[in-house]
């Protein structure tokens, strides 16, 4: 199991400007969150709905979180009604986001609900909003109020979670070292715990695993749990 190249070699004194040391037989990497930079971020903890009646028009704005563009196409897929007028959409997922205005006039109905969701502040979800038309025109200003503003309501209406982005993280250890390890990674509530059992070569093993982002100081702990501050620690971006 190959670990990244590192990008680094810097010694303790230069640990407090952001880096790391390395630790008698110990050696880190780390590679960044995806999707967006990696922290955390705010979801729909569920599906939520908000309809309005707009000059005789019925909107109906459903959102709900999803995890990537399939799982946002196949929420459109279970919500859009064919017998509407429009069905029309935006997601954010991280730094992507698409929208449609499904045949209303440009950029009067999928950019509204996109600015929504930004305003909102929260990421991987998808809205749908469901026009009936009623017989009046609501004109560009009007149908950019409507949408957006039955976006905004219905994200508005919903429970919101923080969802803590999970950074994969890899040592280059001792056997003599592995208790120490687990017992440090069992406090940090490490997940996906994975032991390299083909490596063996020096008395070393590597060990991959994954940790909320902001417990990736944990490492320091890890280094005085050891005792030792004499030689290098790779750090990976």
């Amino acid at each position: 199991m190959p670990l990244p190249l590192p990008i680094a070699r810097l010694t303790f004194n230069q640990f407090t400007n952001n880096t790391f040391s390395k630790v008698k037989g110990l050696s880190l990497s780390m590679v960044t969150a995806s999707s967006g930079g990696g922290g955390a971020f705010t979801t729909l903890k569920e599906r939520v709905s908000f309809d309005k009646e707009i000059k005789k028009s019925k909107f109906i704005a459903i959102a709900a979180p999803i995890s990537d563009e399939p799982s946002a196409f196949s929420f459109l897929s279970e919500v859009r009604e064919s017998r509407a007028t429009h069905n029309c959409w935006a997601y954010k997922i991280g730094d992507q986001f698409r929208s449609n205005d499904d045949g209303e006039p440009s950029g009067t109905a999928g950019k509204p609900i996109q600015s929504a969701i930004e305003s909102s502040g929260i990421d991987r979800v998808m809205v749908v909003v469901i026009r009936y038309f009623g017989g009046i025109k609501l004109g560009t200003g009007g149908l950019v109020r409507a949408y957006g503003g039955v976006a905004a309501e219905c994200l508005k209406n919903g429970q919101t979670c923080l969802v803590k982005s999970k950074v994969p993280m890899g040592l280059e250890v001792t056997f003599d070292l592995l208790g120490v390890l687990y017992h440090q990674l069992q406090s940090f509530q490490a997940e996906d715990i994975k032991q390299d059992y083909d490596t063996g070569k020096d008395n070393v093993t590597i060990v991959t695993f994954k940790v909320d982002l902001q417990h990736w100081w944990f490492c320091l702990n890890l280094i005085h749990a050891l005792g030792a501050f004499s030689k290098f620690l790779y750090f990976y971006v």
